[in-house]
């Protein structure tokens, strides 16, 4: 009965899916460019809406003026494109759209495409992009990356990153905070961007710094309030708080650029968190609702707006123009911008075919930008889940990855559960979760799949199609969680924890992904969810890495070990199975021993063995022949070796992970 059910629930979807695209106008992969196009001679502007009855651009001295000074109606073409020529010099110039439906005209908004705005993004900026290039961007190039598999990501907030007093940073809270070199903390240990390239990481993972609407650019630095900026304005613009000046539509634009051109020549790159699935604020408020009412969302059979991402509705990506404005837009980033990667919030809202044509466009343009997402959805969508994005769809996805939630909960228990423990924790039960990320959501014959907390197969076909985390900007951070779930637990065993999991994501094959701050115990005093929280609950505070030196250097030395040793990122499934062996627990619950073994990937170690203990009892492990040097113990990293041992067993302490070497050579 159920079976019949859940058939006849996707023949529905899948019939009011057919429906919206039969619906669809007409529009031609030949279509003209469109947004704003400057010259000296004239600056052009082309819109797409095709249900409109009219059309006009009305400019403005000034983001703040509210009167225009001209107006010029824009002449409709075919298949719904609209276009007015403005003849002279316009640069600097603000202007704002506005089109009528039904016989009302709609309230002015900035350009869909916009590529500047001024203050809180009321209207569009005429400016020269060119214009807008700091010194040396010509020459602005990728850092080296020879594989996906070497990645190392780094996910950070502006705001929070450099904005603390203790980061010394004279331009805290902005892009050119993260671009600013030589920043100390009180105890003069380094911060912000030299923190990064010496902590080792690959890529920065930004939160949202396109324009959204929730944070109040007009107002005062110190009086804006906070938020992480999952809620859409303007997706081809750089955030205005961030700015030095949110007025100057091309000044944002250079400061966002010189931010990009610092990490580059630190070595660092870059990935924009990218928020596509829906828009914020009121649905008809909306620039797509502006333009085009209703086209850009998907609809449910009596109107209403679908809401699977919770936030009051969910984009169409599979309707043309809206998979045609994500392509262009990410294209618009990768190359203005310098872009590196892209990670798509709720990217299982999106369907497989425009991830798909972003993935192909993308990778046209550079095959080393990086692609990943949040396998998943906030709720029901009018799409068939066999046609979206999500983690169990992965195999049908090209080059993108997703994040391992099964790890994520494995090591310290479910995320929306903060009592609960995970496998660092203590709580049994969750190794076959944890070893599905050691190898990285891929087939692997020791797996019991039936075990694994939330999936029941292998999802991704290579490794670097699946991200390990312990802990993100959502939910609790690592440490707090720690706190909450493990009452009465002393510091010490917390922070044997907090290590062990680090240890865990980052000796495991597949990406893997750090939460900033994480490397010196960051908290958030206990908030679970800060996007509206303020700065006192935010920022991150530097003085911790003085208090929490041993932490910070210990991820230091695991980032580099992983570096060193290819064994540890294999590129494909079938190393992993040749390579990667679970051994006996030999009876002891909460506890993972694995070898990495026969020079896997090339490694220049013969085997590695890696031994993760969840339980808070020391365990004795009978070790294999031969000689063995530790070199990751409950405290410290040391590739050179901590000390040796033959035979015999070693003692692995509560709560820890503990690596060895054999080489015979």
């Amino acid at each position: 009965m159920l079976r019949s059910i859940f058939l006849i629930s996707c023949i529905c979807s899948l019939s009011l899916y057919c429906t919206h695209k039969a619906m669809e106008p007409n529009t031609p992969t030949n279509s003209p460019e469109l947004g704003m196009e400057y010259t000296p001679e004239a600056s052009t502007i082309r819109i797409w809406a095709p249900s409109a009855q009219a059309a006009q651009i009305l400019l403005y001295a000034s983001g703040t003026q509210e009167e225009p000074e001209e107006q010029y109606d824009l002449k409709k073409g075919t298949n719904g494109y609209w276009e007015a020529r403005i003849p002279g010099d316009q640069k600097g110039r603000f202007y704002t759209i506005q089109t009528k439906h039904k016989g009302q005209w709609l309230e002015e908004t900035a350009d869909l495409y916009a590529r500047a705005v001024g203050v809180n993004g009321k209207k569009g900026q005429i400016i020269d992009l060119a214009a807008t290039n700091p010194p040396g961007w010509d020459t602005d190039q990728r850092p080296e990356l020879k594989s996906p598999n070497d990645i190392i990501l780094y996910e950070l907030q502006l705001r929070d990153f450099t904005k603390h007093q203790s980061a010394g940073n004279p331009h805290g809270g902005q892009y050119l905070g993260l671009a600013e070199s030589g920043t100390r903390n009180p105890a003069g240990q380094a911060s912000g961007l030299d923190h990064l390239r010496v902590l080792g990481i690959t890529h920065v993972h930004i939160m949202p710094a396109f324009d959204f609407r929730s944070i109040d650019e007009s107002l005062p630095t110190d009086e804006r309030p906070y938020n992480w900026g999952y809620d859409p304005q303007h997706y081809n613009v750089p955030e205005g708080s961030f700015a030095s000046d949110p007025y100057d539509g091309a000044l944002r634009i250079k400061e966002f650029k010189t931010m990009v051109q610092a990490l580059h020549k630190a070595g660092i790159r870059v990935v924009l968190d990218v928020v596509y699935n829906h828009t914020g604020g009121p649905n008809e408020e909306s620039v797509f609702n502006l333009i085009e009412p209703d086209y850009f969302y998907r609809l449910n059979s009596n109107g209403s707006y679908s809401n699977a991402s919770a936030c009051g509705n969910e984009t169409a990506s599979e309707k043309n123009m809206m998979r045609r404005f994500m392509v262009e837009s990410v294209l618009y980033w990768a190359k203005e911008y310098h872009i590196d990667g892209f990670r798509f919030d709720l990217m299982g809202i999106h369907d497989i075919q425009t991830m798909n044509a972003i993935s192909a466009a993308l990778h046209k343009e550079d095959p080393s930008i990086f692609i990943y997402g949040e396998g998943w959805k906030a709720g029901d969508s009018p799409l068939p889940d066999s046609l979206l994005a999500l983690k169990a769809n992965v195999s049908k996805l090209q080059s993108i990855a997703a994040f391992s939630d099964e790890m994520r909960d494995g090591l310290k228990g479910h995320v929306f559960s903060p009592d609960k423990k995970g496998f660092v924790s203590g709580e049994p039960g969750l190794e076959e979760s944890v070893r599905f990320g050691i190898v990285a959501a891929t087939q692997h014959p020791q797996l019991d799949y039936k075990k694994v907390n939330y999936s029941d197969a292998p999802w991704a076909p290579k490794p670097s199609q699946c991200i390990n985390y312990a802990s993100c900007h959502d939910n609790h951070c690592l440490w707090d969680r720690l706190e909450i779930s493990c009452p009465g637990t002393s510091t010490e065993d917390r922070q044997r924890m907090h290590k062990l999991a680090l240890a865990t994501v980052l000796s495991s094959q597949g990406i893997p992904f750090l939460h900033a701050g994480t490397e010196f115990l960051r908290t958030k005093q206990g908030v679970e969810n800060s996007f509206e929280s303020p700065d006192a609950i935010n920022l991150i505070d530097w003085n911790r890495k003085g208090r929490y030196l041993e932490v910070y250097e210990y991820t230091k030395g695991l980032i580099e070990l992983r570096k060193n040793h290819p064994a540890f990122r294999m590129p494909t499934s079938e190393l992993i199975q040749k390579h990667l062996e679970f051994l006996p627990s030999e009876g002891h619950a909460n506890f993972i021993p694995y070898i990495l073994k026969d020079y896997a990937n090339d490694d220049k170690w013969e085997s590695i063995l890696v031994l993760l203990n969840g339980s808070d009892q020391a365990i004795d492990y009978a070790l294999p022949e031969g000689i063995w040097t530790v070199v990751v113990d409950q405290y410290r990293v040391n590739e050179r070796g901590i000390h040796s041992m033959k035979g015999s067993t070693v003692q692995v302490p509560k709560f820890s992970a503990m690596i060895l070497f054999n080489d015979l050579h």
